[in-house]
């Protein structure tokens, strides 16, 4: 390959990665508006924290809808195409949703399943652009193209807290989120890189791949998909009940609430950013097991802890604790390329299991005891994500493709 093509290559990949960034973002940012004005729907609908789980029980059912059937879409259609009709369909979800604020639970519910469907979609297809960043750049990047969605998290949680603020409305605040997310993001995407050398070669030979099904039976990828369903627990749990908790376990205001939301956010940003330097000295299964001890620590002193700063000093290091345990399992999902689209559906398939059982079950134990104390279920299930984390081991050091 001659100077100038190895030149336009890398330039390509370049676009790629910043398309990914974008993606990851954009999801980050679409997400956190929703849940930074949970508690609002809660006020405006009336529900208990246990009708306020099951009613974030249907962005699970939506996701559990769309992830199984996602490899194949992917393998299908590409991961472009995939990401940018699924951001469409989250964008006009959001709409119903905030036009559910003003009308009532039946159609928010609505609202939420397919926002549920688009999500799990675009975090397959985007996972797996991802992946293929990590091969052409020969780098475990991952971690940082979900710092990219934390900082998307971050920024729409603080427009939340800023929103909450000068009084603006939630429906008219995720109206318009709706329609920029629906509208800029196929653009955002359109330099994706190809998903196989085959995509980027239309003549030469499919790659062999392996079905969802085959999938299913691989006992790495089953644990895999277990450890990922730890760390999902933990991060949906901190998206939506820290600031409930906040509120009602310390008392503190609405909007001091959903700041303390955002520094749980801004936590996970920072340490899926410096996660790759820390990957390439520590290796996977030594970083991930001090990461779920720092997340368990964590969440026990935002419970127990005797006023609200140290409950804020508890999120911060449970964010920092839960920052790679997604992005890492999805990393390992993928090692293998041509097997990596049914493998990162099955992980993620698992891994969403998490926002099915997660809220409800906080939700009903917070019924029972509080919101606050429900959450040290998290601790528990970090104690999983330490026995676990072996399964994520590399088979093989990632090389630049030539």
């Amino acid at each position: 390959m001659t100077a100038a093509a190895q030149s336009a290559e890398r330039a390509r990949t370049l676009a790629g990665v910043r398309a990914t960034y974008a993606a990851f973002i954009a999801t980050g940012f679409v997400f956190a508006s929703w849940a930074s004005r949970i508690p609002h729907f809660q006020d405006q609908l009336g529900l208990s924290p246990g009708r306020l789980g099951l009613l974030l029980l249907a962005i699970a059912v939506g996701s559990l809808i769309s992830l199984p059937m996602a490899g194949a879409i992917v393998d299908r259609f590409g991961s472009r195409r995939t990401v940018a009709v699924m951001a469409v369909l989250d964008g006009l979800a959001v709409v119903l949703v905030a036009i559910g604020y003003e009308v009532g639970v039946p159609l928010v519910a609505l609202g939420l399943v397919f926002f549920g469907f688009a999500q799990g979609g675009w975090d397959v297809a985007m996972n797996v652009q991802g992946a293929v960043a990590e091969r052409r750049l020969g780098q475990a990047i991952m971690p940082r193209f979900h710092a990219g969605f934390s900082l998307g998290t971050v920024a729409g949680a603080l427009l939340g807290a800023l929103l909450v603020g000068l009084g603006v409305a939630p429906s008219v605040h995720l109206l318009v989120v709706g329609l920029v997310i629906a509208a800029a993001v196929p653009t955002a995407v359109r330099n994706f890189l190809p998903d196989t050398e085959t995509e980027a070669e239309p003549g030469a030979p499919a790659a062999p791949r392996t079905s969802a099904l085959v999938a299913w039976t691989e006992p790495r990828t089953l644990l895999i998909g277990l450890f990922v369903l730890t760390f999902a627990f933990a991060e949906g749990s901190g998206n939506d009940w820290a600031g409930v908790a906040l509120i009602d376990g310390y008392g503190t205001s609405d909007s001091v609430g959903t700041l303390g939301f955002a520094l749980f956010l801004t936590a996970m940003t920072v340490g899926r950013w410096f996660g790759p330097h820390l990957l390439a000295r520590f290796g996977r299964v030594v970083l991930l097991q001090a990461m779920a001890a720092a997340a368990a620590l964590g969440v026990l002193l935002f419970v127990l802890a005797p006023n609200a700063p140290l409950a804020f000093a508890g999120a911060l290091l449970w964010g920092l604790g839960t920052a790679l345990g997604f992005p890492v399992g999805m990393s390992a999902a993928a090692d293998e390329p041509a097997r990596a689209p049914a493998r990162v559906s099955v992980v993620a398939s698992i891994g969403y299991c998490a926002f099915l059982g997660g809220p409800p079950l906080v939700g009903l134990l917070g019924d029972t005891f509080s919101v606050l104390s429900a959450l040290l279920a998290v601790a528990v299930a970090m104690a999983v994500g330490f026995l676990v984390a072996p399964a994520t081991r590399e088979p093989k050091v990632l090389e630049p493709q030539r």
